[in-house]
């Protein structure tokens, strides 16, 4: 079925941690590049871009050199304190070379559920997206527990979708899709590329993380998507491995999985 996206101008791209990361847990350089890039044309192309983004106790964990992610909270908040300075610095280095500002928002899950706390963080995204600043907006893992935070990235960008009356969420994944189950245990699972509705059949199809690097999976993004459909707006699960993808995606090619956002 064919998309149309053409007055979805207000977006929030969500990028998972294995997309921002090799196999072996390092940076995945080249990928940071060319995501600075497409979203600072999107940016010239009168687009307002809002990115939510995994890595930053991947990055950290690998800088403390530690074997593999953190279990514990208190392994996790040590790694999120050293990766998301690690983190913003690449990101401001490579959207520097295109003269982007780019600014960076931590959340808990309590900031969205306290009015007052809620209204400020909009009134800055919408601050920042009158001055053309791209905010890169991650959990704020140094403080979050079990009770404070999001049950990951995929939820937090469909609240960040719903917080900024955003037009379209697109995440960006290590497979290319939503599929009937997962592909990574049935050779025959097949790519679901329209969905109007969600349903508990849907809610039980989608996988786990694909290794430890990341926390969400298809059931995650399922998920995330139904709440930011709850709120009108449309979601595409895409492919992270090119952000180039993201020109097709708002083109309306039917690349992905589109999911609806009026049920």
């Amino acid at each position: 079925m064919q998309r149309n996206l053409t007055d979805h101008k207000n977006i929030v791209v969500k990028i998972g941690t294995t997309s921002l990361t090799h196999p072996n847990g390092k940076m995945n350089l080249k990928l940071f590049s060319k995501l600075a890039w497409v979203l600072t044309d999107l940016q010239n192309r009168d687009y307002s871009v809002i990115l939510v983004s995994s890595g930053a106790i991947a990055v950290g964990a690998d800088k403390l050199r530690l074997d593999d992610r953190p279990r514990d909270i208190l392994g996790q908040q040590a790694a999120s304190a050293v990766g998301q300075a690690l983190l913003m610095r690449m990101y401001e280095s490579f959207f520097a070379e295109h003269d982007q500002t780019v600014a960076q928002i931590l959340l808990t899950r309590d900031c969205l559920e306290s009015a007052e706390r809620r209204q400020n963080a909009k009134n800055t995204m919408a601050m920042l997206k009158r001055l053309r600043v791209i905010p890169i907006v991650n959990e704020n893992d140094t403080v979050s527990t079990a009770e404070l935070g999001f049950a990951d990235n995929d939820s937090l960008s469909a609240q960040v979708a719903v917080l900024t009356e955003a037009d379209l969420l697109i995440m960006l994944s290590d497979i290319d899709g939503f599929y009937d189950s997962d592909p990574r245990q049935n050779a025959d699972a097949k790519l679901i590329g329209y969905i109007e509705k969600i349903d508990d059949r849907l809610l039980k199809a989608g996988g786990k993380p694909t290794d430890g690097l990341g926390t969400g999976g298809g059931s995650a993004k399922i998920t995330a998507a139904q709440t930011a459909a709850k709120s009108g707006i449309p979601t595409v699960i895409a492919s992270g491995k090119d952000p180039q993808i993201l020109y097709d995606i708002l083109d309306g090619v039917n690349v992905g999985t589109y999911i609806c956002g009026n049920f």
